[in-house]
């Protein structure tokens, strides 16, 4: 939809050129994931470093001398440490945020020593492996995800980001708490598509979409009697054209998965009133393309 929108205001005809951008803002999704993943291990890394300096100064207390290690040897940083599937990740897409920018770490690594959950988890000897996985989860969805500076710096890094963070971040804290105490492949990167299928998908709604723009937009413009088309959100009409193509041109798509997405996106992104609007000219629709039969299903789950 952003693509479709963003080839609209920049007044572009290369598909190909726009296309290609597409994929890249997808694929970039799980460089997101693994600079988020990755700020984790350099916060321990981090922490590590400090109370080694710390323990080799000349005046060092006997605290420093013998730190307390309990954080920096939590059990689910040592999994990701040790991790293969992340280690190949971010080695092959080449993830070095961090390294150019240490002050986010630092910034994030005080903000977590200030937090309680932090605090509690510091007073107490010993941990089992479930205290670690919940002070890691707790750190990362209250205190690393909703950080401010770290949200601007990620928007200022890559455009593209600014609606996948909340996507990636949940994700991140499914599997930070659903993690296990044991080091096998349990824990792995996520694939960006599901499989061939999926990608294929992305292509042919685009494209789909785009090639047929006007065709489509005749589905519906008679079905605003009461709206001037000039009047009609430019991203209303977007949502209702490729609800439409989905309607017309992807048998295998069941009517209502196709209601349900667009409703959302029209939620989402769209004036307050364009979920109830789109949602009475989808449903109008809808009952004209099966009555007279413009819209054929197939598969099963499709009723």
């Amino acid at each position: 939809m952003q693509s479709i929108y963003a080839m609209h205001q920049n007044g572009s005809d290369n598909l190909e050129k726009e296309e290609k951008f597409l994929f890249y803002s997808i694929d970039n999704i799980q460089d997101l994931y693994l600079t988020m993943i990755s700020s984790l291990m350099e916060i321990c890394k981090k922490e590590a470093e400090f109370l080694h300096k710390s323990s080799l100064k000349h005046l060092a207390t006997p605290q420093e001398r013998n730190p307390n290690e309990k954080f920096v040897k939590n059990s689910i940083f040592q999994i990701l440490a040790e991790n293969n599937s992340l280690s190949i990740a971010l080695e092959t897409r080449k993830i070095d945020a961090w390294t150019l920018h240490e002050d986010y770490i630092s910034l994030l690594l005080t903000a977590i020593k200030a937090s309680p959950y932090y605090i509690d988890y510091m007073s107490k000897e010993g941990s089992t492996f479930e205290e670690d996985r919940q002070l890691i989860a707790n750190l990362f969805g209250e205190v690393i995800a909703p950080n401010e500076k770290l949200y601007e710096f990620l928007e200022d890094d890559q455009l593209t980001w600014i609606d996948d963070i909340p996507l990636v971040n949940t994700h991140i804290l499914k599997q930070l708490k659903s993690m296990k105490p044991i080091m096998d492949d349990d824990f792995t990167v996520p694939k960006v598509y599901k499989d061939a299928e999926d990608k294929a998908f992305v292509k042919d709604l685009f494209r789909k979409t785009i090639l047929n723009e006007k065709e489509l937009a005749k589905e519906f413009v008679d079905k605003t009697p009461n709206w001037d088309s000039e009047r009609i959100a430019e991203v209303d009409t977007i949502i209702l054209k490729m609800a439409i193509c989905e309607f017309l041109k992807f048998p295998s798509i069941p009517v209502k998965v196709t209601l349900n997405e667009y409703l959302e996106l029209a939620k989402e992104y769209s004036t307050p009133k364009s979920s109830i609007f789109i949602n009475g000219i989808l449903d109008n629709l809808v009952k004209e393309l099966e009555s007279n039969k413009k819209m054929q299903k197939t598969g099963r789950g499709l009723m």
